[in-house]
């Protein structure tokens, strides 16, 4: 698979699959008021340096959109509580394009304070070099430039509090059924105060699985801990929710291989912004398969497209490169020179410039369909078709327990290599 070229992108010296240098391509430039659109700004308009890394990531974008590759987005920071949700993040979920989100506690958290009976549009702009002491006297919570008063938080919790005391919360789940659930209930508050859907109600109307792969570290399971240690102290007669953290991996790991092998074309793609927990765990079901479960033919990442903060220098899981995912078997190995990516930035700066684009080019391909014909477009416009695959998407969180008995069906058929795998000489055993 080969990433298309553009006329402004520069020569490079890495190999071409015949061992030999690829020769120089020339920088072609327009002027800015000669084009039409963001997606030939980006093709034409940013032709070296930064703006080369920006015009990668989206050209690999577009690619990964129209060979039709099912996408995975790790997402960390702040996006619920800033309202990016509401500008860039749901629009790119409800293309289709995207099979399910890694993303942390917190987000999930703070999604459902805009739907909170009496806070109607409860954040505001705060300066980010301010007297956060006075703040602080204002009972005023600040998240970087964001801020909303400490009542928010105390009624969120009461909300969530409310939430896992329902019937059907009180049981063994995933964090992927708690977080469909809490979506529900987080819809049903926006439709009776009118706010604009948020992320886990989008979510969960899409059937999106959404991934947490650090569920302690956020209110939402501080909320649950509550409940737990107030039973323990004899405060209420039942609380019986529990989180199955093994089943989750384990459904993570179902989803990739359902991707893999059950969907078309056959491989993945992956929107990493941010790094932390979210990046690591969307890249984990990979060694989940093949390392740990044994499991031939399965293949990493074939797109892997990056903005991240972090330096690559830090030595962390954030900031490093697809590059050296391919070392551990989570990017694969044979296309990543051409099919990856990473640019240090703040994603904030630049997904609603990205996401606008794409979703440009998806009306443009679904204008000229209309004129034209499906198949007529599809055959002049080859990723015509993976830009205008159905709107209802991969509805994965619907096919999990099909996705599951698969996996584990591969397991069984795995069981001589995994019986191997269960001894070792320990001292003292």
């Amino acid at each position: 698979m080969t990433t298309p070229r553009h006329p402004c992108q520069t020569g490079s010296d890495k190999p071409s699959e015949s061992g030999s240098a690829e020769a120089p391509r020339r920088v072609l430039v327009r002027r800015v008021d000669e084009v039409e659109s963001l997606d030939d700004l980006f093709l034409h308009c940013l032709p070296a340096f930064g703006g080369a890394y920006l015009r990668r990531v989206y050209t690999l974008l577009d690619a990964a959109i129209g060979a039709g590759c099912p996408m995975t987005v790790a997402i960390a920071g702040p996006v619920t509580v800033s309202g990016q949700q509401h500008t860039w993040l749901n629009p790119l979920l409800e293309t289709g394009w995207v099979a399910y989100l890694s993303t942390t506690d917190a987000v999930c958290y703070h999604d459902g304070h805009r739907s909170l009976d009496g806070h109607r549009d409860p954040v505001f702009e705060v300066p980010i070099f301010g007297d956060d002491g006075a703040l602080r006297e204002d009972r005023t919570i600040r998240v970087t430039d964001m801020a909303f008063d400490e009542q928010v938080l105390l009624d969120q919790d009461r909300f969530l509090t409310a939430c896992l005391q329902l019937p059907e919360f009180q049981k063994k789940m995933t964090g992927t059924e708690l977080r469909n659930r809490l979506g529900k209930l987080y819809g049903q508050q926006e439709q009776k105060n009118g706010v604009s859907p948020g992320l886990l109600s989008t979510c969960e109307r899409l059937a999106i699985p959404v991934l947490v792969g650090a569920p302690g570290d956020g209110s939402v399971f501080l909320n649950a801990m509550k409940l737990w240690a107030m039973k323990r102290a004899g405060l209420i007669a039942d609380f019986a929710f529990d989180l199955d953290v093994q089943a989750e991996v384990f459904e993570s790991c179902a989803y990739h291989y359902h991707c893999l092998f059950q969907e078309q074309p056959g491989s993945l793609a992956t929107l990493i912004l941010g790094g932390g927990v979210p990046k690591n765990y969307n890249l984990q079901p990979e060694p989940g398969l093949s390392q740990v479960l044994g499991l031939s033919e399965v293949r990493g990442y074939t797109f892997d497209v990056q903005i991240v903060s972090a330096p690559i220098t830090d030595g962390s899981l954030s900031s490093c490169p697809p590059a050296e995912a391919v070392t551990w078997g989570k990017v694969d190995k044979d296309v990543y020179q051409r099919t990856t990516e990473s640019m240090q930035a703040d994603f904030s700066m630049l997904m609603p410039f990205i996401v606008k684009a794409l979703l440009d080019n998806r009306a443009r391909y679904a204008r000229w369909a209309e004129r034209m014909g499906e198949e007529a477009l599809f055959e002049k416009h080859p990723k015509a078709r993976g830009y205008l695959r159905n709107r209802a998407g991969y509805r994965l969180y619907e096919k999990r327990e099909q996705a599951e008995a698969r996996l584990l069906d591969a397991v069984r058929n795995n069981a001589e290599w995994l019986k191997e795998t269960l001894q070792y000489p320990i001292v003292g055993g």
